[in-house]
C-alpha cells in the first residue's frame, strides 16, 4: 500500500521510517523545505510541497496527519475526500470543532480513522490493561498517574520556542500534548464524567501555554484518578499506580517493570515489561495496516480520540472557570 506522511517533522519521520521497514511505499508532503529535504535525503522518500498535489498525483491508500493539532481536522478531511484512510496524531483536534462532522464523513466514505495514542501499544500499559481486566487487584478505586519531561529535550533538533507545543493557537500546552495519560486512564478505568484541574505556566520557559497541570478525574464507575503532567521536569518520569480493592499495581516506564501487590497473599510480584521506545510505534502502524486490509476497528479509533479530547478540553476549561467540569 501507499502511505502519505503529511508533516515531515520528528513524528512524521518516525512513522515514515517504520512504514518503509514494514515494506510499505511511503511518500511525504510538508510546506517546510528543510523537512522535505531531510526525509528525501535520509529516507529516500519522494516529497511534495503541496498536499493537494500529493493526494491527486499519488492517490495514496492512507494518509498520516502529523501536523500541528490546529490543522488536524482540516487536513484529515482533505485526505478522506481523496479516498484515503486516515491516521491522525494525537490529539484529534485542538478545540473539538469539526470532529463530529469528520467522523461522519469518514463513515460515509467507508474509511478508517485511527488516532495516535501510541502508549496503548506499549508493553507496560498493555500489561496493566490485561491485569485490570482480569481482576488481578479487584475493582480499581483510584489511580495516581505522572508524566514529566523538560520541553527543550523533547525534540532536540528543534527550537522548543518554535514548536506547536509552545503555541496556544496551534494547540500546544502540556494538557493536549500529554493527553496520552488521559487516554490510557480512560482505557484502564472507563469513561470520565467529571474533571477538576489546576494548570498554569509556572516555569521560565518561553511558551504561551500551561506547562504544568494537576487534574482529578471522576469516572462513571465512581473511581477517581489524579494525573500530574508537566514539561518542566529535567529528569524523564512516567509512571502509574493503580489501587484496587484486592491489591495495588505499580508501573514505571523508566524502570520497565510492573509490581503487583496482592492482599490475599501479601506478596509482591515483579513483571519485566521492557520495551524499546520505537516498538510501540511499530505495533501501532502494524495494527493500522491490518485494519485497512481487513476493514477492522483500530484500538484507538476516531470516537476514542474524540472522548480523550473531551476530557483534555475539560481539563483546560476547569482552571479558566474555576470549577469542576462535567464531561
Amino acid at each position: 500500500m501507499k502511505f502519505l506522511i503529511i508533516g515531515c517533522g520528528s513524528i512524521g519521520r518516525r512513522h515514515a521510517k517504520n512504514l518503509k521497514e514494514l515494506g510499505e511505499e511511503v511518500i511525504g508532503t510538508d510546506i517546510v523545505p528543510d523537512n522535505r529535504k531531510w526525509i528525501e535525503e535520509n529516507l529516500g522518500i519522494k516529497t511534495f510541497e503541496e498536499l493537494k498535489d500529493a493526494l491527486s498525483k499519488e492517490k495514496p491508500d492512507a494518509a498520516l496527519v502529523c501536523t500541528p493539532p490546529h490543522l488536524h481536522v482540516l487536513i484529515a478531511k482533505q485526505a478522506l475526500a481523496a479516498k484515503a484512510h486516515v491516521f491522525i496524531e494525537k490529539p484529534i483536534s485542538h478545540d473539538g470543532k469539526g470532529v463530529d462532522a469528520l467522523l461522519k464523513f469518514a463513515a460515509k466514505r467507508k474509511k478508517i480513522i485511527a488516532v495516535g495514542y501510541n502508549l496503548r501499544f506499549h508493553k507496560g500499559i498493555a500489561k496493566l490493561k490485561e491485569l485490570v481486566d482480569s481482576g488481578a487487584i479487584g475493582r480499581v478505586v483510584s489511580a495516581r498517574i505522572l508524566f514529566g519531561q523538560y520541553l527543550p529535550l523533547w525534540r532536540p533538533t528543534q527550537d522548543y520556542r518554535k514548536s506547536y507545543t509552545a503555541s496556544k493557537s496551534m494547540g500546544g500546552g502540556i494538557i493536549l500534548d500529554d493527553s496520552h495519560e488521559i487516554d490510557y486512564a480512560r482505557w484502564l478505568m472507563g469513561e470520565v464524567v467529571e474533571v477538576g484541574c489546576i494548570a498554569a505556566k509556572v516555569s521560565n520557559l518561553e511558551v504561551e501555554t500551561e506547562d504544568t497541570a494537576d487534574m482529578t478525574l471522576k469516572f462513571k464507575s465512581g473511581s477517581i484518578a489524579q494525573i500530574h503532567m508537566d514539561f518542566v521536569r529535567q529528569d524523564y518520569a512516567r509512571n502509574c499506580e493503580l489501587i484496587g480493592e484486592k491489591g495495588t499495581i505499580k508501573w514505571d516506564y523508566t524502570k520497565a517493570v510492573i509490581e503487583i501487590y496482592r492482599a490475599e497473599t501479601k506478596q509482591t510480584e515483579t513483571i519485566d515489561v521492557k520495551c524499546e521506545p520505537n516498538e510501540m510505534y511499530v505495533e501501532e502502524m502494524k495494527q493500522f495496516i491490518e485494519c485497512i486490509k481487513t476493514n477492522g476497528k483500530p484500538l484507538v479509533d476516531g470516537d476514542e480520540g474524540k472522548k480523550s479530547l473531551a476530557v483534555a478540553l475539560a481539563a483546560k476549561k476547569s482552571p479558566e472557570k474555576g470549577k469542576i467540569i462535567h464531561v
